[in-house]
């Protein structure tokens, strides 16, 4: 990559990180990937285990690692040179590739930061600071799902409700039949943080929620924001950017932010934020950890926050490449990744007498299966243990949920012999799986079954809670 002397640097606006770009050098398209090519690319991944569980951190294949060992090297060999010359270049080409993967209306809209955990301190903690400035009433609302992620939750008290918000959950149901059930308790939940008159200053919304694993009608709950005058919508979308198709000017929501390391094969850690062109709080983001870049713009600031591995970031349109080798390039991807873990979900159902927690339409490269009702799951740490067990002892990495929420009364929430489900494994499929792997799942919970097998003998006894 050519140099750019300090100086030029900050003349072109690279300062900033929001300069031009030179455009991307063409790469010649490759042959599209084989059966065999994917293994490869995956060989580092450990073949004993059934890894049915891409959703939790994601993957990475072998040509996209070799390009960020190179990054790598290229910093420890001469890191003032790599600083000066090559960092916020190589941001930058990446920060392009993300904003035109996404529609956003331009660069200057997109940082990189480590992951959706970060972007969320950002967006939350200048809400915060606008509460502690009077800019918001003690007691404005803060709106988020019930299934929000457990880490954006507790940030959401850890910065919001700490300076003064009140903070209102929307009671989504699972096991859950349309997009019209969240819609419908989305609009009573705002209703309850509108009472009295007071101003919902920002609504939190998922894309697709972690545990349990829903596509949320995420575009119509911003639209439903607009018409009801909450000032601004987040939408987390960590699981997103890979499994369905994202346009941030179409969803409309002021910030948006999707990890690239979970579906979109980039190494861990990188997640992009688009921040809305024209939000006036945009200029007020500021990444938690203050660096000497500290004002000159987040998308800066997070370029730069002090000496770390930066290549994850840069190596965006290399993880795009590797994308580009399947057919029909992402979009081709997400349609199999989801027509096979459908088929791989209600494969599972049918041998364990259970059902899928959502429609397929309401799922994207993972799905939330019922597990039989006899291995009675009763709490989050039976699903804990049952799922440390199903890892040491039948070499099957899958999470496991344990319903606190169920709908007794609806048909769909009950399993063969009419008891109420509590437990569910989510399943992801993603290029690197094979069928084997879910037989393998499969078989593991059918053997538990058949021995007959419940939750409560892996929980400590009496004697071992005492000594604890």
């Amino acid at each position: 990559m050519a140099s750019i002397p300090p100086d030029e640097a900050a003349e072109n606006g690279h300062r900033n990180g929001n300069g031009p770009s030179p455009p991307p050098a063409k790469r010649p398209r490759a042959a599209l990937i084989t059966a065999s090519e994917i293994r490869d690319e995956f060989a580092h991944h450990d073949p004993a285990v059934a890894r049915v569980n891409n959703g939790s951190f994601g993957c990475c294949p072998a040509s996209v690692l070799e390009e960020q060992g190179h990054w790598q090297r290229l910093f420890l060999a001469q890191p003032d040179a790599f600083y000066f010359d090559s960092l916020q270049p190589g941001l930058r080409r990446s920060r392009a590739a993300i904003a035109a993967l996404v529609n956003a209306g331009d660069v200057s809209e997109i940082s990189l930061v480590d992951n959706a955990t970060t972007a969320a301190a950002i967006v939350l903690q200048h809400a915060a600071w606008s509460f502690a400035e009077g800019h918001f009433s003690r007691g404005d609302a803060v709106l988020m799902l019930h299934y929000a992620y457990g880490a954006v939750k507790k940030s959401i008290h850890a910065y919001v409700a700490r300076a003064g918000a009140t903070v209102v959950e929307v009671p989504l149901p699972f096991p859950v039949a349309s997009p019209d059930a969240i819609i419908a308790e989305f609009h009573a939940a705002l209703a309850v943080a509108k009472a009295g008159g007071r101003r919902v200053r920002l609504a939190v919304v998922d894309h697709i929620t972690s545990m349990p694993s829903v596509v949320i009608p995420v575009k119509e709950l911003v639209a439903i924001c607009r018409q009801e005058g909450v000032d601004k919508v987040f939408v987390d979308a960590a699981h997103s950017i890979g499994q369905v198709p994202v346009d941030v000017c179409d969803i409309g929501a002021d910030f948006y932010t999707s990890n690239l390391h979970k579906w979109f094969f980039c190494p861990p850690a990188v997640a992009f934020l688009h921040t809305r062109k024209g939000v006036p709080m945009a200029s007020q983001l500021h990444h938690p950890v203050v660096s000497h870049e500290y004002g000159n713009g987040l998308p800066m600031e997070s370029g730069w926050i002090g000496t770390r591995d930066y290549s994850a970031q840069i190596v965006i349109p290399e993880a795009i490449d590797f994308v580009n080798r399947f057919e029909g390039g992402i979009e081709g991807i997400r349609n199999r990744n989801h027509e096979k873990v459908i088929e791989m979900g209600r494969m599972l159902a049918d041998a364990w007498g259970t059902f899928l927690g959502s429609p397929p339409e309401m799922c994207g490269s993972m799905v939330m299966v019922g597990m039989p009702n006899c291995l009675g799951i009763e709490s989050d740490d039976d699903a804990m243990r049952v799922r440390t067990m199903l890892r040491k002892d039948f070499k099957v990495e899958v999470p496991i949920y344990y319903n606190t929420r169920r709908i007794e009364e609806q048909e769909m929430a009950k399993g063969n012999n009419g008891d109420p489900l509590t437990g569910y494994v989510r399943i992801s499929h993603q290029v690197y799986n094979v069928k084997e792997e879910y037989e393998r799942l499969r078989d593991a919970v059918s053997k538990l079954v058949a021995e007959g097998f419940t939750g409560s003998k892996l929980r400590p006894s009496e004697k071992q809670e005492t000594l604890v």
